[in-house]
């Protein structure tokens, strides 16, 4: 089992070039190309910010080439992208066919793409419709991911497009195109309210199941931090994976976790990711499992 990790919480410390080569020095397999400054949100007004991030610029894809380029000079490969959120600010939307492109360049062969959380699967599907064609061009599979709502009053996480197991397959099955997969993210799943649990949903989903966003949480917030270090229960979704044939990457979104370290000291902080992506790779490669 390969692993790799999410680059964007290492880029806001050392930019993203030098977030690849921690990657590979740390020890991944290979790195998950996180676009989110491709298109900033706003989340109190829901209107675009100006962004100086090279993804947004001109020569985007001149940029992705070079990151590339330092992780094949350094021997990992960019395994699977993030497009930018929410899919239903319009800004961003015109974004999701270059986050595409920008994948391809990269090498990766995964572009996560969010549904609207409020929408029907069928009405997800007219959005992946859409881009589809694009992205069969480029040779990069759309992936959709379960999501999540907040309920304020029961002060927990409530329904939303693909947060249960039949949501989640009725989205798949809307579409019904091998280029449209799924990528599971665990920490949504076990988060309390909404879901009904990552073995479930591994269970329901088997082939389609092609990526995953790996990180711990107390099974009720979103935190986002390194596995191992909280409530939720690998040994029964590693068991889980095994037993479907997952044959993908374990793909880390640990993305919290490095909040409070510096550039002095974020190489750290890398490793301790690595080193939690290999124990979860080693669980799935052993014969006790």
């Amino acid at each position: 089992m390969k692993i790799s990790t999410e680059i964007n919480s290492i880029a806001r410390i050392v930019g993203m070039e030098r977030a690849v080569e921690l990657c590979a020095k740390a020890g991944f397999d290979a790195w998950d190309l996180s676009m989110f400054d491709m298109c900033r949100i706003d989340w109190k007004t829901m209107q675009p910010i100006e962004t100086d991030s090279p993804l947004s610029g001109g020569n985007y894809l001149s940029f992705v080439k070079k990151l590339r380029e330092i992780g094949e000079d350094n021997g990992i490969v960019c395994n699977q992208s993030h497009a930018p959120f929410p899919v239903h600010v319009a800004a961003v939307r015109s974004y999701l066919k270059r986050a595409i492109e920008c994948t391809a360049q990269a090498g990766g062969g995964i572009c996560v793409i969010h549904p609207d959380n409020n929408k029907t699967p069928e009405e997800n599907a007219e959005m992946y419709f859409e881009l589809l064609p694009f992205a069969k061009d480029c040779g990069v599979k759309i992936a959709t991911e379960n999501m999540w709502n907040w309920d304020k009053v029961k002060d927990e996480s409530s329904f939303a497009a693909c947060a249960t197991a039949d949501s989640f397959k009725n989205h798949i099955d809307a579409v019904n195109d091998s280029y449209l997969v799924a990528c599971l993210d665990i920490g949504h799943a076990e988060m309390r309210g909404s879901g009904n649990g990552a073995v479930n949903m591994i269970n329901a989903l088997g082939d389609s199941l092609q990526a995953l966003h790996i990180h711990d949480n107390d099974c009720w917030h979103d935190s986002h931090q390194i596995p191992f270090s909280m409530n939720i229960d690998f040994d029964a979704i590693v068991k889980a994976l095994k037993k479907v044939g997952y044959k993908g990457y374990f793909t880390l979104e640990a993305d919290r976790f490095l909040k409070p370290y510096c550039e002095d000291n974020v190489f750290e902080g890398v490793v301790k990711l690595c080193e939690s992506a290999r124990r979860l790779a080693d669980m799935f490669d052993s014969d006790g499992i």
